[in-house]
């Protein structure tokens, strides 16, 4: 096997909680999207940052990858094992170490899941907002810079991290930022470390940002007969400032996946859908205002209600988006892909996707975070037809090259992993190689998650 004297070297250290069995090894080598199975060669579950220091240590002397895993729930392949290696599960490390409820903000463990920290807070009044859809490792959204659906009110992950404890590749442990507001001491090494993927180091805690729960919580749909007037009604939104917490949108095809796997009725055409956070009087008078432009736009079949099962209906029905598309075409696999334009760009971006699609053998529902630009095409192909898969692999690619035309990204919020690092050269130009340069003095051996967001050595 390879890497024997790693494995041999972690059981000492790890007395049955290093697994070698096919099926642990299966499960973190596996995408939730397209990648073939990639497994590491074992599993370690590590329960304290010594022991990730003891670990990487002895994965620096033998030259053995490292690769972080949370709840396994990336698109872009970011906990796959392409040269083997050791996973590291931190699903053992998921404790809430200090509530700081006066300053709002909290210290826990990586492989705690942002419900589980939501649940814990809800006797304190606070919580933590930012909400990628699936019930990920608060330690694997930071590495991945996690955002999702209440972006536009709270922010992602990079502006709800406030520190971090880090593991390096030869061990050492360090501190980034502090529990202040601000600071000017130096370079951001918080940042730097928020969406580096696993490549830099491994996140042992994290100090997050908490806010205030809201008093009153409304939640709505509304449709329109095109994604540009949907587009025009949630700039004009913005630009009045009404404090929208949510502001998704689906196109027709997904609204009628929706009807068919949550017994939905919506209209087979593009919808918005929102959420308010506010009190009581400003929810209500601004979801009468977002009503008005809504209509201003053509809007119609205007809904919204401030029942807490009627909200959660809403909202588990958007976050199950992903199964209620597989669903639409059974026994198919699907190639889940992201990119984010400035908002006025997002209808020409989303039209354009669509007439790619409508061009193509597949099919491709559509749909994201009106908000802030960020939209997901899940093209779904026949996992046994190569021509599907080249399909949608060229649909994905014109994607990426749309953003970055229209001052946009290749991805907003799933990552680089293996899967957009074509994209990296053209999106960064030069930086690329500076953040190569960062790699080599941070992880000179080139172990932690090697083969992801970098240029190779």
């Amino acid at each position: 096997m390879r890497h024997a004297k790693t494995l041999e070297a972690l059981s000492q250290l790890l007395p049955g909680r290093l697994s070698t069995s096919k099926s642990d090894r299966n499960l973190h080598g596996r995408s939730e999207s397209y990648f073939d199975l990639m497994p590491p060669d074992a599993v370690a579950y590590v329960e304290t940052t010594q022991e990730v220091q003891n670990l990487l240590k002895i994965c620096s002397q033998f030259e053995c990858p490292v690769i972080g895993w949370g709840t396994g729930t990336s698109l872009e392949g970011h906990t796959s094992a392409p040269r083997g290696g050791i996973s590291v599960d931190f699903s053992r490390m998921n404790k809430i170490l200090q509530l700081n409820a006066e300053d709002m903000d909290v210290l826990v463990q990586p492989g705690l899941t942002r419900e589980a920290l939501n649940i814990e807070l809800r006797a304190s009044g606070l919580f933590f907002p930012v909400d990628p859809g699936a019930n990920a490792s608060l330690g694997g959204m930071a590495a991945t810079r996690a955002s999702g659906t209440t972006t536009v009110r709270y922010g992602g992950m990079r502006e709800n991290v406030k520190a971090l404890e880090v593991v390096l590749a030869d061990g050492q442990v360090i501190q980034t930022g502090n529990r202040a507001r601000k600071s000017s001491a130096g370079y951001d090494l918080t940042s730097l470390l928020v969406g580096s993927e696993g490549t830099l180091g491994l996140i042992t805690k994290l100090t997050l940002q908490l806010h205030p729960q809201p008093e009153a919580i409304s939640a709505g749909i509304v449709a329109f007969d095109s994604m540009q007037q949907a587009v025009k009604a949630v700039i004009a939104t913005i630009q009045m400032g009404l404090p929208m917490a949510r502001i998704e949108f689906v196109d027709g095809a997904t609204a009628q996946a929706f009807n068919e796997y949550a017994g939905a009725e919506m209209r087979i055409q593009p919808h918005l859908l929102f959420e308010l956070h506010g009190s009581d009087a400003s929810v209500a008078e601004n979801a009468e205002l977002f009503c008005d432009i809504c209509q201003e736009y053509g809007g119609a079949g205007f809904q919204w209600s401030a029942l807490p099962e009627e909200r959660t209906a809403l909202w588990t029905m958007r976050h199950n988006g992903y199964y209620a598309v597989l669903a639409s075409r059974p026994g198919a696999r699907a190639i889940v892909t992201d990119i984010c334009v400035p908002i006025s760009a997002l209808a020409h971006a989303v039209e354009e996707t669509h007439a790619d699609i409508a061009r193509s053998a597949i099919s491709g529902p559509i749909l994201g975070h009106m908000g802030d630009g960020n939209f997901h095409a899940i093209l779904l192909i026949d996992p046994d037809n190569a021509s599907e898969y080249r399909a949608a692999m060229q649909i994905s690619d014109r994607m990426a090259e749309r953003a970055l035309a229209l001052g946009g990204t290749c991805t907003g919020e799933h990552g680089i992993g293996m899967g957009k690092l074509k994209f990296m050269e053209q999106e960064h130009g030069l930086a690329w190689e500076v953040m190569r340069g960062l790699k080599r003095q941070m992880d000179p051996l080139n172990i932690l998650n090697p083969g992801k967001l970098l240029r190779q050595n």
